[in-house]
């Protein structure tokens, strides 16, 4: 319990940035484990195609302090690499 009225203030604000921020991180991580099925399953072109919405969102998220920008770009990395030995 906040013992002041700022300190009520930022619990609450803790509060919204939290809902917030686990959105951000549902749809994350749903569409990379869309993205990790679909490679799986053999349909590379379509997980391709997931890939470059898949790196905007995990980008904007690092940008906005939702994940830090090394584990941002460790996912994008790890993806694109799952992805490449299908494109060649």
């Amino acid at each position: 319990m906040a013992n002041t009225l700022s300190a009520a203030k930022q619990a609450r604000a803790a509060l919204r940035r939290r809902a917030r921020n686990r959105t951000q991180m549902t749809t994350l991580r749903v569409s990379e484990k869309k993205i990790r099925a679909l490679a799986k399953s053999g349909k590379t072109d379509e997980a391709a195609k997931l890939l470059s919405s898949f790196q905007s969102q995990i980008d904007r998220a690092a940008k906005k302090g939702v994940v830090h920008k090394n584990t941002a770009s460790r996912h994008k990395k790890r993806i694109a690499a799952l992805l490449k030995p299908a494109k060649a």
